[in-house]
């Protein structure tokens, strides 16, 4: 039967890159969530809202073949933006959270301290 059927997307490579960007395919695992979507008269294309993501909004990447990358962007409060600029917090804050996923955690009673 061949590919018939499948997207094209399961074909893109994992390692796209995107100038000296950082890779913009963090997920190879593509699923069709419509097909035969076809523009409006102003050449727009109505994606399905997902009701969990709200206030997302896109970077939008696309290739020589015409293919479009939608890549899902949130903004986070100027106050908060420190932790990202400063790598020995976030490596503090990544080191904690994968310590808790892998259950290195213990109780602190705040009432004693």
């Amino acid at each position: 039967m061949g590919m018939m059927g499948f997207s094209h997307l399961t074909l893109f490579p994992t390692h796209a890159t995107l100038g000296s960007m950082n890779t913009v395919i963090k997920d190879s695992e593509f699923s069709r969530v419509s097909s035969n979507v076809k523009p409006d008269t102003k050449n727009r294309v109505t994606l399905k809202r997902d009701p969990q993501r709200k206030d997302v909004t896109y970077h939008v990447y696309v290739n020589k073949l015409g293919q479009i990358v939608l890549d899902p962007q949130v903004t986070i409060p100027a106050s908060e933006a420190w932790l990202f600029e400063n790598a020995e917090a976030i490596a503090s804050l990544r080191r904690g959270l994968s310590d808790a996923a892998s259950g290195k955690t213990s109780r602190v009673d705040f009432k004693k301290l």
